[in-house]
């Protein structure tokens, strides 16, 4: 399991590297799903939904605001960061 620190609002440090999240992400669900990803670099709605806990009722408008942002890309049957 990957030990994080925060080290601020937005900022998070691994000790692999130092994570800043964007700083329209808005509720901690969306930071949630963004960090998810980050973390698996590309996953399918029904996967982020089994690591999350996540309802897909939730998980799907989040994923849709994601992409609407350009910060996650939508690919053939899965998610991805941009």
């Amino acid at each position: 399991m990957m030990d994080m620190t925060f080290t601020g609002n937005q900022k998070m440090t691994t000790p692999e590297r130092e994570i800043v999240l964007p700083d329209d992400l808005g509720s901690p669900q969306v930071k949630l799903v963004y960090l998810a990803l980050l973390a698996k670099t590309e996953a399918t709605a029904t996967e982020l939904q089994q690591l999350l806990k996540l309802s897909k009722l939730t998980l799907l408008p989040i994923l849709t605001s994601l992409v609407a942002k350009d910060l996650v890309r939508r690919t053939e049957g899965s998610y991805a960061i941009q």
